[in-house]
């Protein structure tokens, strides 16, 4: 039997792997800590059993977010979201270190969220610095453009929360630190991927530009399990 792809069920790949001091885990479902970020992944979507794990690892009343590749969650969970979205891999990337991107740490964490608060790049909590990799530049002294990585599948890691202030675009930002963002995952072995949401046309034509090609298309998805 072919093994499957890292990518194919990304966060829970990462979970339990290069990320599992970030895992919160019940049978076959696995999430990040509430507080570094909302994905939440089941070892197998047909499995019944695998979903009712993933609803004891939810709040009561909460909601999770899922990277649904084939099957959705069960007819009883509610789903509040469905959206939906590409996955991306660097196939022919050129990564370029950027003099201007500083490295973002814990004491940067509420410009980092004031920035993505404005600019919606994807959900950006308290403790998503701590997965690494986040790097901006400063205009005036504000953080005015970020990127960094989240997911960690093995042999991969995603570049995501690539966003610039609506003052500040035009320059450039966005594929300077893309680009930044790759050369460090690349000088790590690994392999840059995103995700992006299939309206966001700009940007995929952007990624598309840096390099980077369409593997599938997937769903985020925002469900509650059942009461």
């Amino acid at each position: 039997m072919t093994a499957a792809h890292p990518l194919d069920n990304p966060v829970f790949a990462a979970l339990t792997g290069n990320q599992a001091t970030f895992a919160v885990r019940h049978g076959n479902a696995i999430r990040y800590q509430p507080n570094v970020s909302p994905f939440c992944a089941v070892a197998d979507e047909s499995s019944a059993a695998d979903w009712a794990d993933a609803a004891r690892l939810t709040v009561p009343g909460g909601a999770a977010l899922f990277v649904r590749l084939s099957a959705g969650p069960p007819a009883d969970w509610e789903v509040l979201v469905a959206r939906e979205g590409v996955q991306l891999v660097a196939d022919d990337l050129d990564p370029a270190l950027d003099p201007e991107a500083v490295a973002l740490t814990e004491a940067d964490v509420p410009a980092m969220l004031e920035l993505t608060e404005r600019t919606k790049p994807g959900p950006f909590l308290p403790g998503t610095v701590e997965l690494g990799g986040y790097l901006g530049i400063r205009r005036e002294g504000r953080l005015v453009a970020m990127a960094g990585e989240r997911m960690r599948p093995p042999g991969f890691a995603e570049i995501s929360a690539v966003c610039t202030d609506e003052g500040w675009r035009g320059h450039g930002f966005a594929a300077r630190l893309t680009r930044a963002a790759a050369a460090g995952i690349i000088a790590r072995g690994a392999t840059p991927f995103l995700h992006a949401a299939a309206d966001n046309v700009n940007a995929i034509r952007l990624y598309k530009s840096l390099g980077f090609s369409h593997r599938r298309d997937v769903t985020f998805v925002v469900a509650k399990p059942p009461k």
